[in-house]
């Protein structure tokens, strides 16, 4: 006698399910229509609402007073910028050579709106033009927004649009009839943190102007050049340029350090209220951002209009956005998903000139033929859910990324860690970069030569340091933790080079070296290197040396055991006022050990031993979650028990769903034992996920946060780095397709799927076999496949044995 389950599946395969094809979304709306650039603009989300193209090396947006670029509160825009991260969270970042329409006079004396005798009068915080929300629209490769009449700055009745193509943007700002019409040009001033050291400029003649910006970059990094020319789609009348002393009517060249330096160019509204601007940068030289804008700002020798920039960035936005086709929820779960989608697809950016030319870590001009080299590497935060998410999604852009990173190591010297520009940040802690080439390996994004040679570059970094000269800081904790098992505890190192050293992060920094020994291990026994497979994967186990089985934390449930740091004669850290506390901040990295606890996926068997069992383990969970909270009010629960706020890392021991150290988390309980409480507590993170300003859960950090969404929607999450293993959950979705390469299709169906309730997973199916396993292997999809979920409200059975569980990538044993 068949049971539901079977009764499910057998009308499965007879086809009384089956569902049409389906095209960008449900009712074959316009992807571009689906996406809200102004997701994220809100609560540090830290995205920008102007125009970029996928993977763009140049993105043109307004300028507001937040550290990130603009937020979707400010009062003023203070320019058009021609550079921006999606979701960074650091200080300093975008708005390079601000543009800004204005209106009034620009002459001597105070009569004037903009007196050339007071240079405060073209200081940008100043000059801010006031704008209304009211009709702003925000999609992928177009912005549009009215910039309104300012009492204070005579500003006023200006549409300003923007646009860009991959290396090229465009700016058109249509006037009121009969106004003073003047646009701009600000080189001394970018966003509020990003600071400009020295910036010249040079009119070249009646509609063109080149020059170039010298910044400190992210973090208080060091620093680089952009280079850039604008054209003006007809030649203005007059002209002039600033700097710290005064305004010079008719100069045609301005140069400063550290100061304001920029120019402005007046036109008449008589015949026409419209002027376009078409830009291009570039980080070799002046001639790579004037050959970028011949390429792409130019067709058969004659200038693109905006209407055609912009046409062709949404044409290749709505080929990007229609790789993956969601039917079923709301229209807001569509909108978001979309956009979602869109995020991901931002970073990392074009690094690359049309003719192949960039700018490497020695600061010297290489060729990549054949191929794009990128920049901009968020590791840290990317490699947890957005680097898997580009492997499966844009293959070939993936293994130019992996490509561009062992480049790096090449020829800079060592691998990073967060890449800005050409130059290391040492931003964040940990080792990064191993679990994301060891997932590009595994995805097939490393193969061949190029996976010898980003092999050799991942032993070099997990078997020792840099040089002390070097900017590099590589695996900063690397004597101790090969010498003794454990990275020792520092709060304030001396050896600090730049932000942060692992040394004063040791107990994280720890953990993450012991995951990333595992999937570096995966990869060698991949690629036939048996012995160093055996010693990494011992080497992961050292988590271990900072487990204190002692600790009882009576305050949040009494659990016993936890992550602790060590000092460097191999003492447990104690603080001098007070017992050592799981939920203390003390050698962590934005979290405390009862977030970090989780990050131990390569060997969760051992985990579950030294958390006292699985029954143990799961009330641990239980509480970290509030999952009692979250089943009696799953919509709601999460925004009241959770980490909400976006910086608020420390001195906590729930579940923090808007960083890095604890994404992957929701899925321990699969790992050991409890999908169904996975599902729940999906349901409730995808509740902060909004078609709003604030509709992104803490930084979105290049992407990261929307990956992460992305997974936990279609219905598959990345299990441990290395391992190429996708774990199943509850999708939000009835249906997905997902354009894999070569023409394939990965399909997964969940008929009845509806975020508005709890659902759980009563069985599955993989090409019409039964899959009992929580887990798929990636290459098992990537020839093209059709997942099948069975839904139920209760509680089921489906991957809770032991059997359904993957064994321990790496059953590490502490070298120590």
């Amino acid at each position: 006698m068949m049971n539901g389950k079977s009764i499910f599946f057998a009308s499965l395969l007879a086809g009384a399910f089956v569902l049409p094809a389906v095209a960008a979304d449900a009712g074959g709306a316009d992807p571009i229509d689906q996406v809200n650039t102004f997701i994220g603009t809100q609560d540090e989300g830290n995205t920008f609402p102007g125009a970029s193209a996928p993977f763009g090396m140049i993105q043109v947006s307004p300028i507001g007073s937040h550290y990130a670029g603009w937020q979707y509160t400010d009062k003023k825009i203070r320019g058009f910028g021609h550079f921006f991260l999606s979701g960074a969270g650091c200080f300093e970042q975008g708005g390079l050579v601000s543009v800004l329409p204005v209106t009034g006079t620009i002459g001597a004396g105070a009569k004037s709106t903009f007196d050339i005798n007071n240079p405060e009068a073209f200081d940008q915080t100043r000059y801010a033009a006031a704008f209304d929300h009211q009709g702003e629209i925000g999609k992928p490769g177009y912005y549009k927004v009215r910039l309104t009449a300012d009492s204070n700055q005579h500003v006023g009745g200006i549409d300003a649009e923007t646009s860009a193509l991959t290396r090229v943007g465009a700016e058109r700002y249509t006037f009121a009839q009969g106004t003073q019409a003047h646009v701009l040009v600000n080189l001394g001033q970018a966003t509020v943190r990003h600071r400009v050291i020295h910036s010249n400029l040079r009119i070249v003649d009646d509609h063109s102007v080149e020059g170039s910006l010298e910044v400190i970059g992210f973090c208080g990094g060091s620093a680089y050049t952009t280079w850039f020319r604008l054209e003006f789609d007809r030649p203005f009348k007059a002209y002039g340029t600033w700097n710290k002393l005064k305004g010079t009517p008719g100069a045609k060249e301005s140069s400063a350090a550290e100061a304001p330096n920029g120019a402005w160019f007046d036109f008449d509204t008589k015949d026409s209220r419209e002027v376009t601007i078409v830009s291009a940068v570039s980080h070799v030289d002046a001639d790579g951002a004037r050959n970028n804008l011949r390429s792409e700002g130019y067709v058969d020798g004659k200038p693109l209009g905006f209407d055609a920039i912009k046409q062709r960035a949404q044409d290749a936005w709505r080929k990007e956005l229609a790789s993956v086709r969601v039917r079923g929820g709301t229209a807001e779960d569509r909108v978001v998903f979309t956009t979602s989608l869109y995020h991901t697809l931002l970073q990392p950016l074009t690094a690359s000139d049309v003719d192949g030319r960039y700018r490497g870590w020695d600061d010297a001009i290489h060729q990549a033929d054949g191929w794009t080299y990128y920049e901009y590497f968020s590791l840290w935060d990317t490699y947890r859910a957005q680097n898997q998410m580009l492997a499966i999604l844009r293959p070939q852009r993936a293994r130019d990324i992996a490509r561009t990173v062992v480049t790096i190591a090449e020829q800079g010297g060592w691998l990073p860690r967060w890449g800005y520009a050409n130059y290391e940040t040492n931003t964040m802690t940990g080792d990064p970069v191993t679990p994301f080439l060891a997932d590009l390996w595994k995805y097939g994004a490393l193969a061949g030569d190029d996976a010898k040679r980003a092999y050799a570059a991942l032993k070099r970094n997990a078997d020792s340091v840099p040089p002390a000269s070097w900017r590099e800081e590589g695996r900063a904790g690397n004597a101790n933790y090969i010498a003794k098992g454990f990275i020792e505890y520092e709060k304030s190192s001396s050896k600090k080079k730049a932000m942060d050293v692992d040394q004063e992060h040791a107990a994280s920094a720890t953990f993450e070296y012991a995951q990333a020994d595992c999937s570096l291990a995966l990869m060698a026994r991949g690629l036939g290197e048996k012995a160093d497979a055996q010693r990494w994967s011992s080497r992961s186990g050292n988590w271990k040396n900072l487990w204190d089985a002692s600790i009882v934390d009576n305050e949040h449930g009494g659990f016993k055991g936890f992550p602790r740091p060590k000092t460097l004669d191999g003492a447990w850290f104690s603080p001098k006022d007070k017992p050592y506390s799981p939920a203390s901040e003390d050698g962590f990295h934005e979290g405390t050990a009862w977030q970090y606890q989780w990050l131990e996926q390569q060997d969760v068997p051992s985990l579950i031993k030294a958390m006292g069992g699985a029954d143990e383990t799961h009330k641990r969970l239980d509480v970290f979650f509030a999952l009692d909270k979250l089943l009696a009010d799953p919509l709601h629960a999460a925004r009241k028990e959770w980490v909400m706020g976006a910086y608020d890392y420390y001195n906590q021991f729930r579940y923090n769903p808007n960083n890095e150290p604890d994404l992957h988390s929701p899925w321990m309980y699969t790992l050991t034992g409890a999908p169904w409480k996975t599902a729940v507590v999906l349901r409730a993170a995808q509740t902060l996920f909004t078609d709003g300003p604030n509709g992104v859960t803490g930084n979105d950090d290049l992407g990261t946060m929307s990956a992460w969404y992305l997974f936990s929607a279609l219905g598959l999450y990345p299990g441990m780095p290395g391992t190429g293993q996708l774990l199943l959950h509850t999708p939000r979705f009835e249906h997905a397709e997902i354009d894999l390469d070569g023409g394939k299709t990965l399909v997964i169906d969940a008929p009845g799927a509806d975020g508005s309730k709890l659902q759980y997973i009563d069985g599955a199916q993989i090409d019409d076999h039964a899959q009992a396993k929580v887990f798929v292997d990636w290459p098992t999809l990537r020839r093209g496949a059709t997942i099948r979920y069975a839904l139920t409200v209760n509680a089921p059975a489906w991957g809770t044995h032991p059997a359904d569980l993957p064994p321990a990538a790496c059953p590490g044993v502490a070298t120590r």
